[in-house]
């Protein structure tokens, strides 16, 4: 089996390249990315492409699958850049899998496209939250590839939706994207405020990766929600870190981060903070007995696993996932991103 993975050198990319490569039924990958990573695999090999201008097609041609994991969530200051990127090359990927004679496609969505709800299973509506950028896109393919099963229905689609995925050496990353250059490298947490209504599905990448895996490689179309137990709160994050639980009403906390995205001290708009508090609870259950994936580490380990890679400045070589700490670091990254106006 022949596998194309495309974004294959961000968070959950590294991870979904380790699980294929010890799968023996998959013979060859074919990691896809803007950047080419400092390392190479038994299976794979590495080709430079952005998807929303260069060719697809004839990357793509001779594979059994296509698993698309590209995203760029920042410039969230430049939405029509990532629309450009997310939306657009999330069509150029589709079209080119059809155009290529590609059995399958495994395609990367989110929590963050459901609506607002309570426990849901897969059917329930993926019209996102309007107020982020990242919620639209992500609503957007899910019609997008409706209409692309309709005319492509000798293509098995796949759509994973996972909750948030965390591990050590993507902690940098996240601290770059979510957070900024000027988040400090944690030590011990004071203090967790506890916005009512924040409930957080969370699983361990390498866990997202091997769901990823089975999506390639078993015959299973349709979408699967993926998490790992138990569904975190406030509270039971400040019991895990040691931390006092403080209260903070949900209408303060967005004024808060309101405020320090319109003073540029974060790189994340408070729209996303709108997404975290009005999407549903997953019920992964189908995931477990159709997929026959069943997660190997809880979600307060993933959560610990990130704080871990937090305090370390962890990362690895590949361009998103590469660590860069210190003040030259980052000075470098305020020069570079404008704090959430460029990529």
């Amino acid at each position: 089996m022949r596998v194309i993975v495309v974004g294959a050198t961000g968070n959950v990319g590294t991870s979904v390249l380790a699980a294929l490569e010890a799968d023996p039924e998959v013979t060859s990958i074919m990691g896809v990315a803007r950047r080419l990573p400092g390392f190479t695999g038994g299976k794979t090999s590495f080709r430079a492409a952005d998807i929303s201008t260069d060719d697809l097609v004839e990357i793509f041609t001779g594979a059994d699958v296509v698993i698309h994991l590209a995203w760029l969530f920042q410039p969230m200051r430049n939405p029509i850049l990532t629309w450009r990127n997310n939306v657009i090359g999330g069509i150029r990927v589709f079209n080119a899998v059809a155009e290529a004679g590609v059995p399958a496609l495994v395609y990367a969505s989110s929590v963050g496209a459901y609506s607002p709800g309570g426990l849901v299973d897969e059917s329930w509506p993926t019209h996102g939250w309007p107020g982020a950028p990242y919620g639209r896109e992500k609503a957007y393919l899910e019609r997008v590839l409706d209409v692309f099963e309709r005319d492509h229905s000798g293509i098995r689609v796949v759509r994973m939706r996972p909750g948030f995925i965390f591990k050590r050496e993507a902690a940098t990353q996240q601290r770059r994207l979510f957070m900024g250059p000027l988040a400090p490298r944690p030590g011990r947490i004071p203090v967790v405020p506890d916005i009512p209504g924040l409930k957080l599905q969370i699983l361990h990448t390498d866990d997202a990766a091997q769901a990823f895996r089975l999506a390639a490689t078993r015959p299973v179309r349709g979408a699967f929600n993926i998490a790992s137990e138990p569904v975190l709160d406030m509270p039971m994050v400040a019991e895990l870190v040691d931390a006092r639980l403080v209260p903070v009403p949900a209408g303060l906390a967005r004024l808060a981060v309101s405020a320090a995205w319109r003073l540029r001290l974060i790189p994340t708009m408070p729209g996303m903070l709108d997404i975290a508090l009005h999407i549903p609870v997953m019920d992964t259950s189908r995931a477990r007995e159709e997929l026959g994936w069943t997660p190997t580490h809880d979600s307060q380990e993933a959560i610990l696993a990130f704080l871990k890679g937090l305090r370390e400045g962890a990362g690895m070589d590949t361009g998103p996932l590469k660590p860069e700490e210190g003040l030259p670091g980052r000075v470098r990254e305020v020069s570079s991103t404008g704090v959430g106006s460029r990529p």
